[in-house]
């Protein structure tokens, strides 16, 4: 293996491995790095994988359905077969709950709207239709199962929802890492496993390369951040924090797998739900189960870790908060006991507000994709685009910080500006503070 590249990617999970291939296509010679003994083994491997188009503003939902098209095309995007396998996308449709909180939805579905994406909007009966074991009572504020009052209905019905049928998941969230190794390595890119990130290379006031735990040294003049739950790490390591206004920290994360109700084909019949009515999403799930995450309401404690590779990675009392949660919406749904939990314990790399950083830094060569965890899976092959179109730019010396890159995506035809995921950007009063993004 050479030891010197065009550019480095730190982190082989599903945005890395999209920077690695992207850079690759337009023929950088390219090394994705990771610390792991594949790709997609980190952060990734627990995600939800979930691919839903509802945000609350229009540049969301456009680089959400940017996404979406890329997963509905996989095969031509990556022009590359897998043998070991190609993940599939699973249309499921998903139902968005009104609540007071994200205002009725009139954001989100004037953001659809702006975007031309379908969505149908129901009452509570339209709800039952749709899904026939929902209760439709309200039950919001979320609470904690110790708060009194919790799972007494607070109306008589919720305020209604949207549904949206173009929405679902992705099959296998490792596998689609797999994938895209497979058309990186196909277009030129290399991969290096087993390889721990011990220092950034610095010459001349900029980037340098990487060395390696084993003293290994790779030169490169990019290095590309996209550490996930290690990304705030590496970017002491490069001595970067300091000219960052938005950052980025381990969060732990709990998602529940549960049957579903007895008699109900879940994984035919069910959708995906973002409920913040009871603070919770949920998915079907293989084996006719249902899996759920938090929404991160108010009334819950946000666990930030200060070591990634240390913290607990057992279920706690969150688990069975996020299962009965889900148990006011889903009637009949089994509360599995003690010992019984099933599901993932992992972290997310979350940003001051929950929205990506894509950007440089103010060590010259060092980028950096993180703060992603959560909601940008679906996003990852348009990251990949947009953090390629950056590095070309400030590489030939355009300065972004002034001026922000801007690029249009391929299938929606809209402009995006990078400048949206600046570093130095004030935070977005406008984001849910939580994994809706």
């Amino acid at each position: 293996m050479s030891k010197k590249y065009d550019a480095i990617v730190i982190g082989a999970g599903i945005i890395g491995a999209c920077v690695g291939f992207e850079l690759a296509k337009r023929g950088k010679k390219v090394l994705n790095v990771d610390k792991l003994s594949g790709a997609g083994f980190g952060s990734t491997s627990g995600s939800c994988a979930i691919i839903r188009l509802h945000y609350s503003t229009p540049d969301g939902v456009a680089m959400a359905r940017e996404g979406y098209y890329y997963w509905l095309d996989w095969l031509k995007y990556l022009k590359a077969v897998d043998k070991t396998g190609m993940v599939k996308y699973i249309n499921t449709g998903c139902m968005v709950i009104k609540t007071e909180k994200n205002n009725y939805l009139k954001d989100v579905m004037a953001s659809l709207d702006a975007l031309h994406v379908v969505y149908e909007e129901l009452d509570s009966d339209g709800v039952k239709k749709l899904l026939p074991i929902a209760d439709t009572h309200q039950f919001g504020p979320p609470k904690l199962p110790s708060d009194k009052g919790f799972g007494e209905p607070t109306n008589d019905t919720i305020a209604g929802a949207i549904y949206v049928p173009e929405s679902g998941l992705i099959s296998d969230p490792k596998q689609s890492v797999h994938n895209v190794q497979v058309a990186g390595e196909a277009a030129g890119g290399e991969y290096l496993f087993k390889a721990e990130v011990k220092q950034i290379l610095k010459k001349n006031g900029r980037c340098a390369g990487i060395k390696l735990s084993d003293g290994t040294e790779i030169e490169a003049p990019v290095v590309i951040n996209v550490a996930g739950p290690h990304s705030y790490q590496l970017n002491e390591m490069a001595g970067v924090i300091e000219g960052m206004n938005i950052k980025t920290r381990p969060l732990r994360q709990e998602v529940c797998h549960v049957p579903a109700p007895e008699g109900f084909d879940y994984n035919n019949l069910g959708t995906i739900i973002s409920d913040g009515d009871v603070g919770c999403y949920s998915r079907p799930e293989i084996g006719n189960h249902v899996l759920i995450g938090s929404e991160d309401p108010a009334c819950d404690h946000l666990e930030y870790i200060d070591d990634p590779d240390n913290y607990n990675q057992n279920f706690t009392d969150q688990w069975t908060a996020q299962v009965l949660r889900v148990a006011q919406r889903l009637e009949n749904l089994p509360i599995p006991g003690p010992g019984k939990s099933q599901g993932v314990v992992d972290l997310y790399d979350a940003s001051d507000d929950w929205i990506p950083i894509y950007d440089k830094s103010d060590l010259p060569g060092f980028y950096m994709a993180v703060g992603t965890s959560g909601n940008q899976y679906k996003n990852a092959p348009v990251a990949g685009v947009l953090m390629a179109e950056l590095i070309e730019a400030c590489e030939n010396g355009h300065d972004h910080d002034r001026d922000p890159v801007k690029f249009t995506m391929h299938y929606t035809r809209r402009e995006c500006d990078i400048g949206f995921y600046s570093r130095l950007r004030k935070i977005n009063p406008n984001s849910s503070f939580s994994v809706i993004g």
